[in-house]
């Protein structure tokens, strides 16, 4: 790959909206860039690959991005993008130690750039597919080859790092498999979560071209997002006429403001959950999909009684967290966002943007639904397993077991060979998330990072280093903070993942080894919170 001057990139054929917008600083964080930071370019990115073991063998595919109209199911087929023209994307699997050679063509309109981030991959950091940190965008009409090693086993997926393309159908799962795998069961089931409005009631960048008018359009007063009323921070004072009651906001269309005559098609005026300590997203969404179908027309798995199958959950979704529940059955926690867990059962998952869980599960005799409940939006997805005769549940089904016993990833711990050894922290960067609904201002820190200047401002760490980062969310929204070629662990015994749901006014620890060398993004996995500025740029000093 050619040597990127990222003082000099310019996105051509990109707005400020299609372009990924970059936030970035912390306290302890460093001023300098350009010379000072690790290029991904740079001979030690391909150094440290080549010190993970390899199988030699290689895995090549095309994928081609283009615009498709796709069968959800029940008779909705919207124009959309995405991967081969199908939704979710064709699966990729591999072993650890392969080499994965993804020629991405890129077919979509005219002018229209993208990419592709392999998700919880700790890959060599040219490869991460983040323009303009890492590469360069990939314009309609050309090609560019994806080649990396995958060293650790689990449960991933892939999309796009540009604007809020994540909230089209450009998704894929991406499984690593490991040879040496100790898990016995008879099947795997791969379900993947989306949230779903392109070609439906709009796109995603006339979702985001709302939201960015905020809240104060529409005759609130104005304030921070940090609300003491439950709602997330959202002053509902002048808000007479709208039913705030439950869940029922996103239920039906919600009527426009009287001052400032501000639409609100897409946002969501409440969505309040007591699991995600307050207002649980933003968005109206029409359809939640599970494996790319609506709960109208949901996607089955046939299996047998008596059987233990694997569920790989992936949350695809863009501002949607689920509780997940199999009517009837209890589940086993086996690994969270690739990395093993001690086994935990558990009647329901909650599962936020970008996490990944597996688990056990043995199932019964009959048909059950697999339930994704949309959380604090009053809808959901469905899947069913059919394992005898019975007839279909309803697809507003909710059994019992979504308000059953739920284990968030906080409570859960690490297995003994996957902890962190023990390590003195060198580095400890304190990242406070920040911004609200009021004007769509979404930071970290406060302070949006310049996205013609990646490396302004970087949150430096040096190889070999243990690092802290103190997540503190001083806003009255959920965040799902992912970071990019590394996995981290939740306080002292918790664990490793890459994304990880921090509560409004809560504080998060993590901690990770910094053993990947290049520039990675840091950022909240809700895609218009990131694409509004809640994004920072980990860099390594050279």
């Amino acid at each position: 790959m050619n040597s990127i001057n990222r003082r000099s990139v310019l996105l051509a054929g990109l707005g400020a909206a299609g372009a990924g917008a970059l936030a970035a600083c912390s306290s302890g964080s460093g001023s300098g860039g350009g010379d000072d930071l690790v290029n991904p370019s740079d001979s030690v990115v391909a150094a440290a690959e080549k010190k993970r073991p390899s199988t030699g063998r290689q895995q090549k595919l095309t994928l081609t991005a283009a615009p498709a109209m796709i069968d959800l199911g029940g008779g909705v087929m919207p124009r959309t993008w995405a991967f081969d023209g199908r939704t979710p994307g064709r699966e990729v699997r591999l072993s650890v130690g392969d080499t994965l050679v993804a020629e991405l063509s890129n077919q979509l309109p005219h002018r229209t750039a993208t990419s592709i981030h392999w998700h919880g991959i700790a890959l060599r950091n040219d490869m991460d597919g983040v323009p303009p940190a890492t590469q360069n965008t990939v314009r309609a009409g050309s090609t560019f080859t994806y080649r990396f090693l995958a060293d650790a086993p689990g449960t991933y997926f892939f999309h796009p790092h540009i604007g809020v393309q994540l909230d089209r159908g450009l998704y894929a799962p991406l499984i690593v498999e490991d040879p040496e795998e100790t898990l016995s069961y008879d099947d795997e089931w791969v379900v993947l979560l989306d949230d779903w409005v392109d070609g439906v009631t709009g796109t995603p960048d006339q979702v985001f071209a709302e939201l960015r008018q905020g809240m104060g359009g529409m005759g609130m007063e104005a304030g921070t997002s940090s609300g003491a009323d439950g709602t997330g921070g959202h002053d509902m004072s002048n808000m007479s006429g709208m039913d705030m009651s439950g869940d029922s906001a996103s239920a039906s269309p919600t009527p426009s403001a009287s001052s400032g005559g501000m639409s609100t098609k897409f946002m969501l005026m409440s969505a309040p959950s007591k699991l995600l300590g307050g207002d649980a997203g933003d968005v109206k969404y029409p359809y939640h999909l599970i494996n790319g179908r609506v709960a109208t027309d949901p996607d089955v798995y046939t299996g047998k009684p008596g059987q233990k199958i694997r569920l790989r959950i992936v949350n695809a979704g863009s501002d949607t967290a689920y509780r997940v529940a199999l009517g009837g059955h209890r589940l086993t926690i086996t690994h969270t966002d690739g990395f093993p867990v001690r086994h935990q059962d558990v009647d329901a998952l909650l599962v936020g943007m970008g996490e990944r869980y597996d688990v056990l599960v043995t199932l019964g005799d009959g048909v059950f639904p697999l339930v994704a409940l949309a959380e604090g939006k009053n809808a959901n997805g469905l899947a069913l397993m059919r394992t005898g005769s019975g007839s279909r549940p309803t697809a507003t089904v909710r059994p019992q077991e979504l308000d059953g016993m739920i284990m968030t990833a906080s409570q859960l711990r690490a297995t003994d060979e996957a902890r962190l050894k023990r390590a003195r922290t060198d580095v400890t960067h304190q990242i406070r998330l920040t911004g609200g609904m009021m004007r769509y201002d979404w930071a970290i820190n406060g302070t949006p990072f310049d996205m013609k200047d990646p490396e302004a401002n970087p949150i430096l760490v040096e190889q070999g280093q243990r690092v802290r980062l103190d997540f503190v969310n001083d806003t009255g929204m959920w965040h799902p903070m992912h970071l990019h070629g590394h996995t981290y662990q939740l306080g002292a015994l918790g664990p490793r993942k890459d994304t990880a749901i921090v509560l409004p006014k809560k504080k998060l620890s993590v901690f990770f080894d910094a053993d990947n060398p290049g520039q990675w993004m840091l950022h909240c996995h809700n895609a218009y919170h990131g694409e509004a500025g809640m994004m920072a740029n980990v860099a390594y000093h050279a």
